[in-house]
C-alpha cells in the first residue's frame, strides 16, 4: 500500500491488519521505536523471545535472511524479523570491494517472496534518511539510495515516516500526558514547554516527568515551567535577538548572562545565536518576496524548529534585512575572534551585543 502516517498505521494495527513488510523511518526516532514495538506486539504478542529475530543491518547475511524469511512460526501467528539500520548508502562498515547497489539488490532478492506467516520490519534509528519536500503530494520524498528499499516497502507492504511534530501538535500530546498522570496543563503552557525543549520528544518526556512529580494534581503553569525547565540555548538566543531588535540593552546583556551560565553548552553559544539571526534574515527576505512561513519551513527543512519561524512571522521580524546583514557580519567576526584568541568569552560576547545594538541608528544605547 502507499505511504501512511503513524496514526494510520496505529489504526490498521488496532483493526488487526498486519502487513508482511514494513519500512519505518523519520526524525522522530522515539516514534519509530514505538511503532516498531506496536507491530511486533501485534504480530507475536508476548512471544518475542521465540518468534522475534532481531538483526543489525550492517551485519546482514542475505542467505541467512532468506532462510529466516521462510521459517514457520512457533507459538505465534507470525515469524517476525526486525532489521535495524540497514543503510542503502553504506550497507557495510567495510565496503572494500563492494558496491552498495549490489548489496541492496541481494537484500531485495532475499525478501522478494515473503510468505504469509512472516513479517519483516525495517526501521531506522541510527542514521538520517535524506528527504526533500514534494509540494504536489505534500510529503517528504527520500532522495538518497534508501529510496529503493522504501519504495519497495510501499509497493509490497507499508511505508511510514515519523516526522517531528511541531509545537502546536506536541502541545496536545503534552496536555494528554499530564492529564493521564492526574495533573493539568493548559495548551498555551504545553506549547511553551514544547518550544523550550525545541520539540525534542525525549527532552519533553523527561520534563513532563519532573513537572508532574513536583506539581502533583496542581496545574503546571507557565511560571512553573520557566522556573523548573532548562532553557535550551536556542530559546535564550531568540530572546537575545529580540532584545537586539528592540534596542533593549539590559535584556540583551541578561540573555548573554543566562547563556553563559550554562557552562556545559558554551561551545554551542555562538552557533545558537548565529542560527537565530539567520532565521530572522531568512524570514525578512521571505517577507519581502511574499513567501509564506510554511514555504520557508519546507525550503530550509525546519522540521523540528518550525515554531521559530512561526514566532518570527507573528512578531513581524523586528530588524531590516540590511541591519541583519550587519549583525551576521558581527557574529562572523566574533566567531573568528573567539577561535583565534584566549580572550574572556563573556566580555567578547558583550562587546558583540554592543556592536549589534549600535547597528540601529535610530536608537541611542542608554
Amino acid at each position: 500500500m502507499p505511504q501512511i502516517d503513524p496514526k494510520g498505521l496505529k489504526a490498521k494495527l488496532k483493526k488487526g491488519e498486519i502487513d508482511n513488510l514494513y519500512y519505518i523511518f523519520g526524525e522522530n526516532v522515539p516514534e519509530v521505536d514505538k511503532l516498531t514495538k506496536l507491530i511486533i506486539k501485534a504480530a507475536v504478542g508476548d512471544n518475542e523471545d521465540i518468534a522475534l529475530t532481531s538483526l543489525e543491518g550492517r551485519y546482514l547475511d542475505f542467505s541467512e535472511l532468506n532462510d529466516m524469511v521462510v521459517m514457520m512460526p512457533m507459538l505465534s501467528d507470525y515469524n517476525c524479523i526486525l532489521i535495524n539500520d540497514y543503510n542503502c548508502e553504506r550497507p557495510r562498515e567495510n565496503m572494500a570491494g563492494l558496491r552498495a547497489d549490489d548489496l541492496t539488490k541481494k537484500l531485495l532478492e532475499a525478501i522478494k517472496e515473503i510468505p504469509p506467516q512472516t513479517v519483516v520490519i525495517f526501521n531506522v534509528t541510527g542514521f538520517e534518511v535524506e528527504c526533500k519536500y514534494d509540494y504536489k503530494s505534500k510529503k517528504n520524498i527520500i532522495k538518497d539510495k534508501n529510496k529503493k528499499l522504501a519504495d519497495y516497502a510501499a509497493k509490497h507492504g507499508t511505508l511510514v515516516e515519523c516526522a517531528v511534530k511541531n509545537a502546536q501538535d506536541m502541545a496536545k500530546d503534552i496536555a494528554a500526558a499530564v492529564s493521564a498522570r492526574g495533573g493539568f496543563i493548559s495548551i498555551h503552557a504545553a506549547q511553551e514547554l514544547a518550544e523550550i525543549c525545541k520539540c525534542d520528544m525525549l527532552t519533553v518526556k523527561n520534563e513532563i516527568d519532573k513537572l508532574c512529580a513536583y506539581a502533583g494534581s496542581n496545574e503546571i503553569t507557565a511560571e512553573l515551567i520557566h522556573d523548573m525547565v532548562h532553557h535550551e540555548s536556542g530559546v535564550t538566543a531568540f530572546n537575545l535577538a529580540s532584545a537586539v531588535a528592540s534596542g533593549d540593552q539590559k535584556a540583551a546583556v541578561d540573555a548573554i548572562d543566562e547563556i553563559m551560565a550554562d557552562k556545559e553548552n558554551r561551545g554551542a553559544v555562538l552557533g545558537a545565536i548565529t542560527t537565530t539571526f539567520l532565521d530572522m534574515y531568512r524570514v525578512q527576505c521571505a517577507r519581502k518576496s511574499g513567501v509564506s512561513s510554511e514555504r520557508v519551513k519546507q525550503d530550509f527543512a525546519y522540521y523540528a524548529r518550525g515554531f521559530a519561524i512561526d514566532k518570527l512571522y507573528r512578531s513581524g521580524g523586528g530588524m531590516s534585512v540590511e541591519r541583519l546583514r550587519k549583525c551576521i557580519r558581527i557574529l562572523r567576526d566574533t566567531t573568528i575572534k573567539l577561535n583565534s584568541s584566549n580572550g574572556n568569552e563573556k566580555i567578547v560576547l558583550e562587546q558583540m551585543v554592543t556592536k549589534m545594538l549600535m547597528t540601529d541608528e535610530r536608537r541611542r544605547i542608554k
